[in-house]
């Protein structure tokens, strides 16, 4: 009896298959490609960090109204941007649109109107920024004229978890020029689940049907949603997508401290990239850990007293996720723009120095 070989199929390979391009992708990937030449062109050492910013949603109709979401604002992304260019990286910033964005991240968001950072002496003369703000503003305006002016900082927008994986996929190798100069910094909260093309609603769904057509189901006004896995693209980034000799880093949040550890270290495991940085929501500004290829955790603090105050953070959960109790954290003092110290000006200069290592470790090779 004869037998057929089955070529299992690739949900990441089916998944660009059967969900169109985006249209912004042929003008980013220029943008992309203009910028990586001119930096191997003009700064042959410089090293490029690929920082993914913000929350992707997943649409529920064609003509999109209404769409699932997270609660990602981008901010550690938008942070990270920053210290990544004080390392002297140049930085391909791929961020939700309308989310926090490098330096006008100190504005956009604030619980001030942005005009109460200005005032004028009378109807007729000139604006200008209120005394208390100057210093601040005019340290953040110097630093975001240096990454315009050196062209250090490129902004391109997503929204939707199809375009981010197609800008992530074609981003990643427009980078092969790099080398091990690329590092991928994966901040964007990444929905887990989607609808396939074919089992979406062309139009709005409609309040009033008993019935939601492909996706919905049930009676009244209730609205049933069927959702797939987004397939797992992490092992095919670090395995076929990046460049050769890349650092690759992920994030992993969890809300239960005795998970975030081991969690960590399984995703480490599975998708056989260079480091995981695990955070607890309740305490994410404050610690952050670092699990790599030997399954050490170290542990990255913000010293108490530089600790910024958070309206949705638990200070009495730092340190409840330690699983080496024994590891040593790292409490170092470092410059900051903003009140208190972010907790980024911490984990990017360890990144940095990681990522030296890793270069000259492979040179010698």
């Amino acid at each position: 009896m004869a037998t057929t070989n089955r070529v299992s199929s690739n949900p990441a390979t089916e998944y660009f298959e059967n969900n169109p391009t985006p249209k912004s992708l042929p003008k980013h990937a220029a943008l992309v490609r203009e910028f990586i030449d001119y930096h191997v062109r003009t700064a042959p050492n410089r090293r490029v960090a690929l920082v993914t910013s913000g929350g992707t949603t997943v649409p529920l109709e064609t003509q999109t109204v209404r769409f699932v979401d997270n609660f990602s604002a981008g901010t550690r992304g938008a942070t990270s941007a920053e210290y990544f260019l004080q390392q002297g990286y140049a930085v391909i910033f791929l961020h939700r649109q309308y989310s926090l964005l490098p330096y006008s991240r100190h504005y956009s968001h604030s619980v001030n109107c942005f005009l109460d950072f200005m005032e004028s002496e009378d109807s007729d003369g000139d604006v200008i920024v209120r005394r208390e703000y100057q210093d601040k503003m005019k340290r953040v305006l110097r630093q975001y004229q240096r990454a315009k002016n050196e062209r250090l900082l490129l902004l391109l927008p997503f929204t939707t978890v199809t375009e981010y994986l197609f800008e992530l996929r074609t981003l990643a190798r427009l980078m092969q020029p790099l080398g091990g100069r690329a590092l991928f910094y994966l901040a964007a909260a990444v929905s887990d689940f989607f609808i396939p093309r074919e089992r979406m609603e062309e139009h709005k769904i409609q309040s009033r049907e008993t019935n939601g057509g492909k996706q919905g189901s049930g009676a009244g006004k209730q609205l049933v949603i069927n959702l797939d896995p987004v397939p797992k693209f992490l092992t095919t980034l670090v395995q076929t997508w990046a460049p050769k000799g890349s650092m690759i880093v992920s994030f992993k949040l969890e809300t239960d401290p005795s998970l975030l550890v081991a969690k960590a270290e399984q995703a480490l495991e599975r998708y056989h990239h260079d480091l995981v940085i695990g955070n607890l929501l309740t305490t994410r500004k404050w610690e952050v850990v670092f699990v790599s290829k030997d399954h050490r955790e170290r542990w990255i603090r913000v010293p108490k007293a530089r600790r910024s105050k958070s309206i949705s953070g638990v200070e009495e959960l730092v340190g409840r996720a330690e699983k080496q109790k024994d590891s040593e954290p790292v409490d170092l003092e470092g410059g900051t723009v903003t009140e208190g110290m972010e907790i980024e000006s911490l984990i990017i200069p360890e990144l940095a120095m990681m990522h030296t290592a890793r270069i000259g470790d492979d040179s010698c090779q």
